[in-house]
């Protein structure tokens, strides 16, 4: 998908500090997109209640309800709804919660526009991908395990849980190349869309995060399998 395809993407931005607020819907209507701005979390609860949203831009420190309970009710909505936390709040643990809720990317002001800008293409890219893939194959079902791709959610061993867009993403990037090695690089040029040279450890901690979902034995696991010094595996003994 080329970047012209994203024009016109419809893009809401939650944000209270007016003076950043009109320089991002400028610059972002500049660049091709269909910008709404909201200052608090009740009035973007409300827009997206009533309009169609491409990606979310979304501040944490809002009037009426924060960042955080924005986000989590759009993951409830939405599964796969892009989330952009753009926030002064640089503490690890509030990006660390952020990520956990179902946000799918972070940044800290003050930031780079450009970087900004790339940012958003790549999340866009993803969504359309990770609907691509959906619409053809669904459900996965490996093990006790069954993936729903559509909504987000999964049963392992009896038990339901909710994953992440970049989870899921992960999980489905591994089964479409089901039996072979994908490299760390691979996952974060192709699911991430972003440098390489960023930290493989972003890579690891997801890979850890799904082992503990869907395998018995996270620490012996028989279908998310590490290649020592490469990368990973995806094997389904039963297909």
């Amino acid at each position: 998908m080329n970047s012209n395809s994203l024009k016109g993407s419809k893009i809401l931005l939650v944000e209270d500090e007016e003076t950043l607020a009109v320089g991002l819907e400028y610059n972002l209507t500049a660049d091709g997109y269909i910008v709404n701005w909201v200052k608090d979390g009740k009035e973007a609860l409300q827009f997206i209640s009533k309009n169609k949203v491409d990606l979310i831009i979304l501040d944490i420190m809002l009037p009426y309800y924060n960042g955080f309970e924005v986000a989590q009710e759009v993951r409830l909505k939405s599964p796969q709804m892009p989330i952009l936390i753009l926030t002064a709040r640089t503490a690890v643990k509030d990006k660390i919660y952020g990520l956990e809720i179902g946000a799918d990317d972070y940044m800290t002001k003050p930031f780079h526009l450009e970087e900004l800008l790339l940012r958003i293409k790549g999340m866009l890219k993803r969504k359309a991908w990770y609907k691509t893939f959906s619409d053809v194959n669904p459900v996965y079902k490996f093990g006790d395990n069954i993936i729903d791709f559509e909504n987000l959610n999964a049963i392992c061993s009896g038990k339901k849980i909710t994953l992440t867009q970049r989870e899921a993403m992960v999980l489905k990037y591994l089964i479409e190349k089901k039996g072979k090695v994908v490299s760390r690089k691979e996952l974060l040029e192709n699911v991430w869309q972003v440098n390489s040279e960023i930290e493989t450890r972003t890579v690891d901690n997801f890979i850890s995060r799904l082992r503990k979902y869907f395998e018995l034995d996270h620490i012996k696991p028989k279908y998310i399998l590490s290649i020592r010094s490469v990368g990973y595996s995806f094997k389904d003994e039963e297909k």
